[in-house]
């Protein structure tokens, strides 16, 4: 794989460009489940399955990314692609806003076919560019790149949610589309190098490690995370808007509450990691998703949508750091592409699961929206007993 150049530009914090695309990354990712609203899917009659198709499309795009990243980079630079993948965001959303309702859903498919792209090829581009400082400290790495895209999502859900009742959704869309553009001028001016491809082991050599029961298991934990974290992320509002008959405002404002407590949540986490028992940490957490799951199913006023949403962004927070620092010592060494695929797998089972919402609610109604949440919770507490168990059998 060509590379050019191989030292970043001089008086450029690479790194730390690089850490804050995160908050692009989730920025795209979050704004469809705060659009949706402004689009008009809360009103009379539902149109559940065209929403579902804007999960999958979205999802299709990001796996399709990681295929055209590779032939983008064998050709080009990792700054052209990291400018290429801004760029295309940008023109993604500023079509979105030209294709907005009452336009047919299939325009809108094909936008966010392209976000997901754009997304996608950013993902891979921002793990290539983070090898370096990921090798000097794995953990202070990953902590920031998470709290940077967890910024990223509630900075989506508060734009809209903002700007609700000041602009037309258009208007809402091309304000936002400004987001990738102004990154893509901050990358075009920074410089990026691929790492070689002999300093860590081939992506086949990582992917040889990953045929025991216990990373299969891993693997499985961030899928079905990601899909209880986006499922919710996806459909809270207008689950808030048609269940509770919350305004769509306060929905938006209670979606931003979600990831303000999965933010700070996950700070805590990581504050407290050295002092208190892992297995306890990760029973808790669990045990408070499933509390607040049950709040938001039961519940019939804004006050009751509020607390189940911070049970849930709470008791979320702190699994994907502990998996996280699992892996990381299961499996030490540090390969870009084989750690975006897994972030790309888990992004993809976040999308699939709110997809999958959109189907099943044009049949058994917005309800069902906290179901697969909660059953897919039960199923994280259950791999996480077996990789426990798994790791007393092995003594790894």
């Amino acid at each position: 794989m060509s590379s050019a150049p191989s030292e970043a530009a001089p008086g450029v914090s690479g790194g730390g460009r690089a850490l804050a695309g995160f908050l692009l990354s989730g920025f795209l990712m979050a704004l469809l489940g705060a659009i949706l609203p402004a689009w008009g899917y809360h009103r009379d009659p539902p149109d559940f399955v065209a929403v579902g198709n804007y999960f999958l499309s979205l999802a299709v795009g990001i796996a399709a990314a990681a295929v055209l990243a590779r032939r983008i980079m064998a050709r080009r630079s990792l700054s052209f692609l990291l400018v290429f993948a801004c760029a295309l965001s940008c023109l993604s959303l500023a079509y979105l806003a030209l294709v907005s309702p009452p336009f047919s859903s299939w325009w809108r498919v094909g936008g966010l076919l392209a976000l997901g792209l754009g997304a996608g090829l950013l993902n891979v581009a921002l793990f290539y560019a983070i090898s370096r400082p990921y090798q000097s400290d794995a953990a202070a790495t990953v902590n920031k790149g998470g709290i940077w895209y967890g910024l990223g999502c509630l900075l989506a859900t508060v734009l809209v949610a903002g700007t609700f009742y000041a602009y037309t959704v258009p208007g809402i869309l091309m304000f936002m589309a400004a987001v990738p553009g102004v990154f893509a001028a901050i990358y075009a001016r920074s410089s990026y190098a691929a790492p070689a491809e002999g300093a860590h082991p081939t992506l086949r050599q990582a992917l040889h490690d990953f045929r025991s029961l216990g990373a299969v298991m891993f693997a499985l934990l961030l899928f079905f995370q990601f899909g209880n974290e986006w499922s919710l992320a996806g459909w809270m509002p207008l689950f808030l808007i048609r269940r509770v008959g919350l305004s769509p405002n306060a929905a938006l404002f209670i979606l931003s509450l979600y990831w303000l407590f999965l933010i700070t949540g996950r700070l805590g986490s990581v504050a407290i990691l050295r002092r208190v028992r892992h297995s306890r940490l990760l029973l808790g957490s669990v045990l408070a998703a499933l509390f607040g799951c049950l709040i938001l199913y039961s519940t019939n006023n804004a006050f009751g949508a509020a607390t189940g949403a911070a049970f849930v962004g709470a008791g979320y927070a702190s699994i994907y750091p502990l998996v996280a620092e699992a892996i990381g010592r299961r499996f030490p060494y540090y390969h870009p592409g084989f750690f975006n695929g897994i972030f790309s797998l888990a992004l993809v089972g976040g999308l699939i699961a709110p997809a999958t919402l959109g189907y099943v609610a044009s049949s058994l109604g917005v309800g069902v929206v906290i179901g697969i949440p909660l059953a897919g919770t039960c199923l994280v507490m259950v791999l996480i007993l077996l990789i426990w168990l798994e790791s007393k059998v092995t003594g790894r």
